[in-house]
């Protein structure tokens, strides 16, 4: 069973920066496409960003330009750097694997942007 575990979340101030991790057990980790998420109180799980199997990013609006995500495959993990954070950006964020039409979900980190 593959495990996902998403770390690096916390309260930071708007106009903050902060690098969230999600680390990949197993041996599926460079065949598989990673995806951030994110889910705000009272609103639908979002795509904030992912990157393909190649490299290739895809990043919601409203994070363009702010948001960069990235990919080690020799340590199982995928980054998100976020830049200019503000309060709207505050939820949970989730990391998923996708590994063909199978997905692995993670618990989630809270990220807080507040003053």
């Amino acid at each position: 069973q593959v495990q996902v575990v998403e770390s690096g979340g916390t309260l930071v101030q708007p106009g903050g920066s902060l690098r969230l991790s999600c680390a990949a057990s197993g041996n599926i980790f460079r065949d598989s496409a990673m995806g951030w998420y994110r889910q705000a109180p009272g609103k639908q799980r979002e795509l904030v960003a992912d990157i393909s199997i190649g490299g290739s990013t895809n990043y919601v609006d409203s994070v363009k330009g702010r948001f960069t995500i990235s990919r080690d495959n020799a340590k199982n993990t995928v980054y998100l750097q976020m830049n200019s954070l503000k309060p709207e950006d505050t939820a949970v964020y989730y990391c998923n694997l996708k590994y063909g039409v199978v997905g692995f979900w993670g618990q989630g980190t809270q990220v807080t942007v507040s003053s």
